[in-house]
Order: structure tokens, then C-alpha cells, then sequence
């Protein structure tokens, strides 16, 4: 826009004093003229076919076009370079990130679902760097680069948009857009370039959540369901929609986490530890704290557990404090 100032404020310039100007052919200047004899002042020295012929108009072009000519190229020359500056740190970027990225997440979709879901990884301890987002919008780029978060741009169908997000090495992939065919889709793509991966992905409608499984995904969430049950538990006990609203809020009140079982915990039953327990993770299956299988706890064993979502003096968080865990291979 600077440039273009300078164009259109040079032409004016020499338009307005046209009769100080000839042409080869002795003529006076057109507007056209003008237009011509600008651009190739300010991009060039010119051809010399029109020339200047008063004394006004060799001072004019001396003190006020040659330094425009120097500032429009230092625009037009800066901009390419700051443009070319940009790419090649960002592809040093994505280069270094690329050799040392592994193990990591990939979040698909930085929309409301998508950054919601990293906040909570990041609240709960995932390094920023252990994060990349694949979107397609040129929004969600500038929202997740201006997040510190490493961003693929592109479509989660294509293969090649995946490859490039190192969905190979990846140890788990949120899957969020807000289209359910896509999510589908997606989820089969990346079922089939990491096999071992563990794939969340988000469904819109209930009815899509068994596709999505059959896709793939180990775990799908129905945002439409979800939230209608937490609209009707509000409904019928208001106080019971303000704890699971609680529950699902990081940091204020409660928060649902998983931890390890430690050593002074075997044996016991799950209503005698500190926190509250209402589940247990055995074999790579989840059983309800009351069930008879999980009645004494065992080493290998993990905890779902509701507690305080910030340790308190008079409710300590167990497994936080550098405590023997009770791991199958100690």
C-alpha cells in the first residue's frame, strides 16, 4: 500500500506539471504518459524517451522523485526478502522439529474442541512441544502459531498433510473437526499410517460414533450427547450440573485424573485410599471401583480418582510427592 502511494503520488506529481516534459517527439505529456514515465523512474533509470525540461521540474525530479525511486525499491526488495526470511526460518523450524519429534500428540482441528483439548493437555504437563495441529484454515495457523504450538496446514484426509505432521511416530491423535465424514475419514487414514496410535476422535451425532470405532478410533466422545445430558442433569438437579460442570473445569474444584497405584496402596480396597477412587485400570481394562474383581488392589493396578483440582494442606494429591510406585517391573 506504501508502494502504491508513492506510485499514484509521483504520477500526480508529473501530470500536474506535464507542460515541464517532452516526449522523443517533442509532445506534451498524457496522463498515460505520466503513468508510463513514473513506473519506469521508479523501477528503472528510465529509457530517456521523456525527459524533463525545465528547471523546476530537473529539481522536482532531483529532491523529490529519486528519493521516492529509492524508497519504493527498498519497499518492493524488503518485503521479498522479509517474505523469503520468513519461509526459510520457518522451514528451519519445522526441520529441527522434525528430527527430534516423536512420541508426540496430534491434535486435528484447532477449533473450540481442539483447543480446549490442548489446554487440558497442556494444564495437565504435555510440553508445547510435544504438540502439533493440522488445519486447514489460515485462522487456526495463526491462532495455534501465536499458541507457541507447531501447525501442518492442510486437509487431515490427505496423506501427505499427515506424513508431514509425523502422524507415524505419534502416540496419540485428537481428532476434532466438525464434520463427522471427515473425522471418519481421518480416523482410517491414520488407523492405517500408525497402527499403534491411540485415536480419540469427536462425533457429532451418537449414530456416527460405532462408524468412527469401526474407523479405528479407540475412544469417541459425542459432543451433541454430552452436552445434552449435562443440560438435563442442570435441569433436574441444578446442583449436580454445577459438580459435573466442576469436574470438567481444570484448575477450580474437583478434576477427574489417572494416577498410579504406589506401594503402601497394595492390598487395600479402593474405598480406603485417600482419594476418591471410581475406577480401576487392570490389564489394560477399566472395572467400577465396587466391582469384585478389583476389591484388593494390586501392583500394576491404576487409579481413576476425583480429587482436588489444587493440592490443599489437609488433602494431599498421592503419587505427587516422590512415592514408591507399586509398577509390575520394581
Amino acid at each position: 500500500m506504501i508502494a502504491l502511494f508513492i506510485l499514484i503520488g509521483v504520477v500526480l506529481i508529473v501530470f500536474l506539471d506535464r507542460d515541464s516534459y517532452r516526449d522523443a517527439n517533442g509532445d506534451n505529456l498524457s496522463l498515460i504518459d505520466s503513468v508510463y514515465y513514473t513506473t519506469l523512474t521508479l523501477t528503472t533509470t528510465g529509457y530517456g524517451d521523456i525527459v524533463p525540461t525545465s528547471d523546476h521540474a530537473r529539481l522536482i525530479n532531483a529532491f523529490v522523485i529519486a528519493p521516492a525511486r529509492i524508497a519504493f525499491l527498498a519497499l518492493l526488495i524488503g518485503t521479498i526478502i522479509e517474505a523469503l526470511a520468513v519461509r526459510g526460518r520457518e522451514q528451519m523450524r519445522i526441520t529441527r522439529w522434525r528430527k527430534k519429534m516423536a512420541h508426540h500428540v496430534v491434535v486435528v482441528g484447532y477449533g473450540t474442541k481442539g483447543r480446549s483439548a490442548v489446554d487440558t493437555l497442556l494444564n495437565n504437563g504435555l510440553e508445547r512441544e510435544s504438540i502439533v495441529v493440522v488445519d486447514p484454515s489460515k485462522t487456526a495457523l495463526e491462532e495455534a502459531h501465536s499458541d507457541g504450538l507447531a501447525v501442518v496446514t492442510g486437509s487431515s484426509t490427505r496423506r501427505d498433510v499427515l506424513h508431514r505432521a509425523g502422524i507415524a511416530t505419534a502416540d496419540q491423535v485428537i481428532i476434532t473437526t466438525d464434520r463427522d465424514d471427515t473425522n471418519v475419514l481421518t480416523t482410517l487414514t491414520v488407523r492405517q499410517l500408525n497402527p499403534d496410535a491411540w485415536i480419540v476422535t469427536a462425533a457429532r451425532e451418537q449414530e456416527n460414533a460405532p462408524l468412527m470405532k469401526q474407523s479405528g478410533a479407540n475412544s469417541v466422545i459425542t459432543s451433541s450427547d454430552a452436552v445434552g445430558r449435562l443440560l438435563g442433569l442442570s435441569s433436574l438437579s441444578p446442583t449436580l450440573g454445577l459438580v459435573m460442570e466442576d469436574l470438567l473445569t481444570y484448575g477450580e474444584g474437583l478434576e477427574v485424573a489417572e494416577r498410579d497405584l504406589l506401594v503402601g496402596e497394595v492390598g487395600k480396597q479402593p474405598q480406603q485410599l485417600p482419594d476418591q477412587v471410581i475406577a480401576v485400570v487392570r490389564d489394560e481394562r477399566v472395572f467400577r471401583y465396587f466391582d469384585p474383581v478389583v476389591t484388593q488392589l494390586a501392583r500394576g493396578d491404576r487409579l481413576i480418582v476425583v480429587r482436588p483440582a489444587r493440592e490443599l494442606a489437609w488433602a494431599p494429591r498421592p503419587g505427587t510427592h516422590g512415592e514408591d510406585l507399586a509398577d509390575e517391573d520394581v
